[in-house]
């Protein structure tokens, strides 16, 4: 039986991951968005508001998981992020197997997976997508969302391969630091490449 041609998508924080993963929606292209899963399963009645309970009490309420809350007990753990890990990606694993049956008959579909490398998600995928632009356009992006500081933007970058090394290992690369009207350009020429066969 075919299956589509599996693209991931991925790139560090700030490099407009979501605004390319948008970009595929628009062209009518399946998109599996991991975190967006995740959040769907930690809301109100969600499959892991239990088990995460279970793991971390005092991290769910009324409306699903507390992400702060939950936030604050794994984010400098390494034990604690990894006991997290083992509920949260198995359970994003068999969403994501959902989705490829449900979307069988589409030439291509978009796995949008933050830690593609990091996860060892890559070898999911049939070929990866990382997007890209200059560090200093990539840094005042995230500065400049709510909540952010520079503090906690160095951590975040810990946690994430190098720019440099996840475009060495990349199939394609695009990069978001021209206007948009340039990388919806390059999103539509690669959709109809591998579209196409």
């Amino acid at each position: 039986m075919s299956r589509p041609l599996v693209l991931g998508l991925t790139g560090s924080i700030g490099m407009g991951k979501s605004t390319v993963a948008a970009m595929f929606e628009g062209l009518g292209v399946p998109v599996f968005d991991a975190d967006r899963e995740v959040r769907r399963m930690q809301e109100s009645g969600g499959s892991l508001v239990a088990a995460t309970e279970a793991a971390f009490p005092g991290t769910t309420g009324p409306q699903g998981v507390v992400r702060p809350a939950l936030g604050a007990k794994v984010f400098a753990d390494a034990a604690a992020l990894a006991r997290l890990e083992a509920i949260v990606h198995p359970a994003v694993r068999d969403s994501r197997a959902a989705f490829l049956r449900e979307h069988a008959g589409a030439p291509l579909v978009v796995f949008d997976i933050p830690l593609l490398f990091e996860k060892g998600a890559s070898e999911e995928v049939d070929k990866v997508l990382v997007v890209s632009a200059a560090p200093e356009l990539q840094r005042a992006r995230v500065l400049a969302r709510e909540g952010m500081n520079p503090e906690r933007f160095s951590e975040i970058l810990a946690l994430q391969m190098p720019d440099r090394e996840k475009r060495a290992r990349a199939d394609y690369v695009i990069d978001t630091g021209r206007t948009m009207a340039e990388t919806e350009g390059e999103v539509r020429a690669l959709v109809e490449k591998l579209a196409s066969g």
